[in-house]
């Protein structure tokens, strides 16, 4: 890369920083962006390694979330405590650190993260948005000496990332307050379309079973009418969060409507999601809710299913036949699960 001496940015520079700025205003996916950052460093910079790390607010630590170079795959999975190592005092101080000679450096001593690698010289860039840094770029040994024009084009690229990372995260933020119910956290009845329809797709092309469940809890007007709508409230968004606890890890919980909720079992039988919502169906109705005023309630459900294919592969069709034997089980007595 020329120095500075020439007075002037090169043409060949300029479509780098053009073609930079494209990429990263391209996409609004996390993961395309990180890729893109890292393909910039590595034409820019020959080094051993390339490292971006994410900041992770909730635990105060940095994870790698993309690597390049020798050894990468070491990397997965390790975290950096904000503070402690390279990474995590180039986040505490939010400044850029460059160690030419790291033998006798303490960070990089403390950097648990590299292990035994011999780490000659280190280069780490916080990533500084409007809401703070985001994270670290670090480049270990660099095979060539690196001349402030070079760090200077480091840090665009790094400030350029950092408002593309602040964007993505915007974006996904924002998507995700649209496919989610704000009383219960759940899914919305919008999001049950679209992911059902996926899933009746792949159940059509590969055989694969999916069931529903559709609950509706019993007699709940009688709480809105007792306690008020704030203890409705209250107790629908418990009920939500424990039928995600109840629910396995690879089900969707949604929040249909009003007192309605609906559970999507992919890959689970007819005979299967009857074995399964009973027992969940069981234990919601054991367990008992805490108002934040001190009142304890239990709720009871009443629960229709449906499969695919045996009840059909469109969308409106599986949730109109749970739908209508939840209906069954409210004429018949409440507080049970109903399949074919």
């Amino acid at each position: 890369m020329p120095n500075e001496s020439e007075g002037r940015i090169p043409l060949a520079d300029l479509l780098v920083f053009h073609q930079l700025a494209r990429s990263l205003t391209s996409s609004f996916d996390l993961d395309t962006i990180l890729r893109t950052i890292l393909e910039q460093m590595e034409r820019m910079v020959e080094a051993e390694l390339w490292a971006l790390l994410m900041l992770d607010p909730s635990t105060q630590s940095l994870y790698y979330a993309i690597t390049a170079g020798e050894e990468q795959e070491a990397f997965r999975g390790l975290r950096v405590k904000v503070g402690e190592g390279v990474a995590g005092w180039v986040v505490e101080h939010g400044e850029t650190l460059i160690v030419p000679e790291a033998e006798d450096d303490p960070r990089i001593a403390q950097s648990s993260e590299l292990g035994k690698r011999q780490v000659r010289s280190v280069i780490a860039l916080p990533l500084r948005g409007r809401k703070g840094t985001q994270g670290v770029i670090e480049i270990f040994n660099p095979r060539a000496e690196m001349s402030d024009y070079s760090i200077a084009f480091l840090h665009i690229l790094a400030d350029h990332a950092a408002i593309a990372i602040e964007n993505a995260r915007d974006v996904s933020r924002i998507q995700q307050l649209t496919i989610t119910d704000d009383t219960t956290g759940l899914y919305n009845v919008r999001h049950l379309y679209d992911v059902l329809g996926r899933e009746l797709k792949r159940c059509r092309k590969s055989d694969v079973p999916i069931s529903l469940a559709f609950l509706d809890l019993d007699h709940f007007k009688l709480v809105n009418d007792e306690h008020g709508h704030l203890i409705g409230s209250e107790l629908l968004a418990q009920t939500g969060t424990r039928l995600q606890e109840l629910a396995r890890s690879q089900d969707v919980c949604f929040r249909y409507g009003g007192d309605e909720f609906v559970i999507m079992m992919p890959q689970t039988s007819a005979m299967a999601a009857l074995e399964l919502a009973t027992t969940m169906n069981r234990a919601l109705m054991k367990t008992p809710f805490q108002m934040k005023n001190g009142l304890r309630l239990k709720v009871s459900a009443s629960v229709g299913l449906a499969s695919a294919p045996e009840d059909g592969l469109a969308v409106h069709g599986i949730i109109g036949i749970a739908d209508a034997r939840m209906y069954d089980v409210k004429l018949h007595g409440r507080g049970q699960v109903r399949g074919a």
